[in-house]
């Protein structure tokens, strides 16, 4: 039998044992007996079925019966598939460099193009620039339609980007659920100043939108054919690979943070995050509660890495929901939570929304490379003239000035 009956994804009905929530949000705590008690009290026909996967001796059938019915592993699946996929992309840029800096003599690796999707004020102008003259720049084009996508999916996914997709985000959640294996629990801060930090993502995200807002049309395209932009990828690389003592210092100390305060960087300080947020709320499928049918056994807020009250509400509008789908996992009875439109009846699966997230992302930025709109214009030759000459004043953004330049530059 491949399916039995569960309080919740992770636990047995009657277990004896601690009862963990499924997942990543809860902390860890003994069973508690009135949920018990209301689960058992549940007709056989509206208790949440749990696959056993192990009853799958075929590997590739278990791993495909997971991608389907486990959305933890499916997608924990696309995170490290697409943390795979930044990895190799900076392994190509880094041999890309080495041939730069070696004058050409080094072999030849292509440039790729996806390294651009790490210079999000670089494509925060060029948008700025495309909708005042309707013009895709070439310098960092790819650039620019990974920053749509992402934004896309805000607007369509919630931030699903940040809990399905984002390497920074992966990454984060690693870190304090290591935290939480060492410690037992993390850090929860009180609300007097959860919420002051959690406005400084908000205030850095409307400091960039101002800066970028208040530039003139001359002004967005002076700094998008600057030296300085055109080879922003390479001082990205310089500033990692020669990290400073002061970098390296902040650095560790987000990382210690983030081991000890869940989500540290993307709940406090990421704009990107803060954006994705915003366009979040206009959503139009949203984690939604059918209260008919609900127990209140508040595990779905218990799962919620972002510490949102799903069970007190029948939609959650929440700026922190990333439609991670915990909460949904964590609820122990049949057709109760999960992301529904406000126009529909029934819930989108799990691996269908996992699905949509990749789908969106992959289809604006395909579009993009079948429009022949994903590589830049600039040449080989140009780049190992810029190479030569990084080390000029030109290509310095000192105080967010970009220096004047002329038209051999």
């Amino acid at each position: 039998m491949f399916f039995r009956e569960t309080i919740h994804r992770g636990g047995p009905l009657t277990g004896s044992g601690p009862v963990t929530h499924s997942g990543s949000g809860a902390e860890t705590t003994g069973p508690n007996p009135r949920i018990i008690r209301k689960i058992k009290k549940l007709p056989r026909h509206l208790r949440k079925p749990r696959i056993d996967f192990r009853a799958e001796t075929d590997f590739l059938k278990r791993t495909l019966l997971r991608l389907r019915y486990d959305s933890q592993f499916l997608r924990t699946t696309i995170q490290m598939a697409f943390l795979l996929l930044c990895v190799w992309i900076g392994m190509e840029f880094a041999l890309f460099v080495a041939w730069g800096e070696s004058g050409g003599s080094a072999g030849f690796t292509a440039r790729p193009p996806g390294v651009e999707g790490f210079l999000p004020i670089s494509a925060l102008i060029s948008l700025g620039y495309w909708l005042r003259t309707g013009f895709i720049n070439g310098i960092h084009p790819s650039g620019l339609f990974i920053f749509l996508a992402v934004v896309a999916l805000g607007f369509f996914l919630k931030k699903s980007f940040c809990s399905w997709m984002c390497p920074v985000g992966t990454v984060s959640e690693s870190l304090w659920k290591l935290g939480e294996k060492i410690f037992g629990r993390n850090l929860k801060l009180n609300r007097w100043i959860d919420y002051p930090l959690r406005a400084v993502k908000y205030l850095l995200l409307l400091f960039f939108l101002w800066s970028v807002g208040t530039m003139d049309t001359a002004s967005l395209k002076a700094f998008i054919y600057s030296p300085y932009n055109k080879m922003a990828d390479v001082k990205m690389y310089y500033f990692f690979a020669h990290i400073g003592e002061f970098a390296l210092w902040t650095l560790g100390i987000l990382v210690v943070l983030s081991v000890v305060i869940r989500n540290f960087w993307c709940r406090y300080l990421c704009p990107y995050g803060a954006l994705l947020g915003i366009t979040g709320w206009f959503s139009p499928v949203k984690i939604t509660r059918n209260s008919s049918t609900c127990i209140d056994c508040e595990l779905c807020t218990k799962a919620c890495p972002s510490s949102i009250r799903v069970h007190a509400s029948n939609r959650v509008f929440s700026d922190e929901c990333s439609g991670c789908l915990d909460c949904v996992d964590a609820c122990p009875v049949k057709d109760t939570l999960g992301m529904k439109s406000a126009h529909s009846d029934r819930y989108v699966r799990n691996w269908a929304f996992g699905l949509l997230v990749v789908g969106l992302f992959a289809g604006i930025t395909g579009l993009a490379m079948l429009a022949g709109r994903w590589e830049n214009d600039m040449s080989k030759e140009e780049y190992l003239f810029r190479f030569r000459n990084i080390d000029s004043p030109l290509y310095e953004h000192a105080r967010g000035q970009v220096p004047e330049y002329g038209p051999n530059d």
